[in-house]
């Protein structure tokens, strides 16, 4: 008979309470809380029926857990995940992995050491059609990749309504298009075609009330010989996130409306629908949360490992310091 595991959620902001939601709706684990916010932890403690604690260090020392998911701001993550991977928790850490690249060669050491397993919460990994575009592309039969267009936009406040006063109003807390929306569609072309290589980007706060930070977005990025666009805003009317990836002898499109993958071939022809899927929002995180779980009872692969989150890091910082510049820059030269 297989153990239950108890996983500790740490940050309970609205991403926090969704992994509360969502692993909870598995029936397979059992949960609790840490939350610095007083309020905040006794009202979604007392909603979900779980013990809330006030730090992790409080709740480790109550309860034994197996693994934990690190929802807290970006600068916490891997000071956090270096504690608890010390002491053989295993980790779904949110993205981004981090602001900086500090630490995270002592955390990829401690964790192969220890056995610790981990995967970094880039979320629509975890979505079947886009796991089948993704396989289809890989075997082979449309060739090889040689461009990746990628068009992403939604409403902010719509679905952050206090945006305003959480992380997102301060770059240092990892605010901003470039820290907070980019890294999803991002670590996608990465998923698709490798690490990018040579990056130039535009970025421009042009529409979003009360904030300074960048909110729309022209990213051109090399990936080895593969070639990437990625267009993406922040308050747009439409939620939209479409993925087209050209390839020698065809190509694949994902698109987020409908849950759906298409592929062409015939030139001159038209797209053929090959799989679509019904998702609530809260069904990305039960994919993910379950994908978690099967990671901890064996399951040798996570969605997205730790490298390949540091991968995407080590791109937005190159995507910073080009805004900065204003010109191209090599990925394996920009570090912070």
């Amino acid at each position: 008979m297989s153990i239950v595991p108890s996983i500790l959620i740490i940050g309970v902001g609205s991403i926090g309470e969704r992994h509360v939601r969502c692993f909870q709706s598995t029936g397979r684990c059992t949960l609790a809380i840490c939350e610095p916010n007083d309020d905040r932890r006794q009202d979604v403690a007392q909603r979900y029926g779980v013990n809330g604690y006030r730090c992790w260090e409080d709740a480790l020392g109550e309860e034994e857990f197996s693994a934990a998911v690190i929802a807290s701001p970006a600068p916490w993550h891997v000071p956090t995940a270096q504690a608890l991977s010390e002491r053989r928790i295993d980790l779904l850490i949110e993205k981004p992995l981090s602001l900086t690249t500090d630490g995270i060669s002592r955390l990829a050491e401690t964790i192969e050491k220890q056995g610790t397993r981990v995967t970094v919460g880039f979320v629509y990994r975890a979505l079947p059609a886009l796991q089948q575009m993704r396989a289809a592309v890989l075997s082979g039969e449309l060739g090889n990749v040689v461009q990746i267009q990628v068009h992403s936009g939604q409403h902010f406040p719509f679905y952050r309504p206090a945006y305003r006063e959480i992380y997102y109003a301060e770059p240092a807390q990892g605010g901003g298009l470039i820290q907070d929306m980019l890294p999803h569609p991002l670590n996608l072309v990465e998923w698709l075609a490798g690490p990018a290589t040579r990056v130039v980007v535009d970025a421009s706060h042009a529409v979003l009330p009360g904030v300074e930070v960048e909110d729309t977005v022209n990213l051109i990025a090399r990936h080895g010989n593969v070639m990437a666009s990625i267009s993406v805003n922040q308050h747009q009317c439409v939620s939209e996130f479409v993925i087209t990836v050209i390839c020698e002898r065809g190509a694949a499109r994902w698109e987020l409306q409908g849950q759906r993958w298409l592929k062409a071939k015939e030139n001159g022809g038209q797209w053929t629908e090959q799989a679509s899927f019904v998702h609530g929002r809260d069904d990305y995180y039960i994919l993910q949360a379950n994908a978690f779980l099967d990671l901890l009872e064996g399951k040798p692969e996570p969605l997205c490992p730790l490298a390949d989150g540091l991968d995407t890091l080590k791109s937005t910082l190159a995507i910073l310091r080009s805004r900065e510049s204003g010109r191209w820059v090599t990925v394996s030269d920009a570090k912070r």
